[in-house]
């Protein structure tokens, strides 16, 4: 297997191979496994999500304590069509459904540790494993003040008001903003959006389609129409969007400290619909 570095995100190396017979492949590569379970449950999010048949993902290749070998994909255009595709492909993937609230693997995003114990009950179940942990850690490392994290905590303290109709676990990507989605051909020649580097799990529905809003995907209002189509919101989905960008907010404030700390605060007021 020849190897060509292309670049690297959250300490983990990235790089290009072409192996034999000349197929070429993605490579996260973190040597010593210092990240073994980062890498494996990407590998088994990919598995998972793949299972669904619902939206493309690459093929994982192989994993090991060192390296993530996947399919390489060509990067394309956005395209209106291909977003309305992701749309119903994202309902579907969706409705294939989960156990439970988590996953049966320990979770990461973004290098941090994801709690994925199994859940019943999704709000209870946000507040314990996705709000107060990284409400802590945003605190403890600088990136919030203490009137910040208390705001997030008030939002684990409502839970209970907050989260809607209950909805049963969908099977989600987790981690889906932008970045994440890949615009590539499949191999009929289609452009599609794929999906990589998931933190995926059993979560709520909503939390995959406000994480496309919250740094701007392509043609978000044509893929969320097509959600729509395919698999109607309940009522006040949209209200609920801040609720469900809280957590990768947070996340984002103990990775990268008080630059995020506004957008942490505005997100907890309008959950709290302050």
């Amino acid at each position: 297997m020849r190897l060509r570095e292309i670049g690297s995100s959250h300490g983990v190396l990235h790089l290009a191979a072409t192996l034999a017979g000349g197929r070429e492949a993605f490579v996260k590569q973190a040597a010593g496994g210092s990240r073994a379970g980062e890498l494996a449950a990407e590998a088994n999010g990919l598995r998972w999500l793949a299972e669904a048949a619902a939206v493309p993902v690459p093929d994982v290749i192989s994993v090991d304590a060192d390296m993530l070998v996947i399919e390489m994909l060509p990067p394309g255009a956005p395209a209106a069509a291909a977003a309305r595709d992701l749309g119903a492909g994202l309902a579907r993937l969706h409705a294939a459904g989960a156990p439970s609230f988590g996953a049966p693997w320990p979770g990461y995003i973004a290098g941090l540790p994801l709690p994925n114990d199994a859940g019943t009950n999704w709000g209870a179940w946000y507040a314990e494993h996705r709000i107060l942990p990284y409400a802590r850690i945003a605190r403890d490392r600088g990136g919030l003040r203490a009137a910040d994290a208390s705001l997030a905590e008030a939002v684990a303290e409502r839970i209970g008001q907050l989260t809607g109709p209950p909805e049963p676990p969908a099977r989600i990507h987790g981690d889906l903003w932008s970045g994440n989605l890949l615009w590539s051909r499949d191999p009929a020649g289609r452009t599609r959006g794929w999906l990589i580097d998931p933190a995926a799990h059993g979560g709520h529905r909503e939390t995959d389609l406000a994480m496309l809003a919250l740094f701007g995907a392509p043609h978000l209002a044509e893929i969320l129409a097509a959600y729509q189509s395919a698999a109607p919101l309940a009522d006040g989905w949209q209200e609920r969007v801040p609720l469900h960008q809280l957590h990768p907010l947070l996340v984002h404030a103990c990775l990268y400290g008080a630059a995020y700390a506004t957008q942490v605060r505005e997100a907890a007021r309008a959950a709290l619909r302050l």
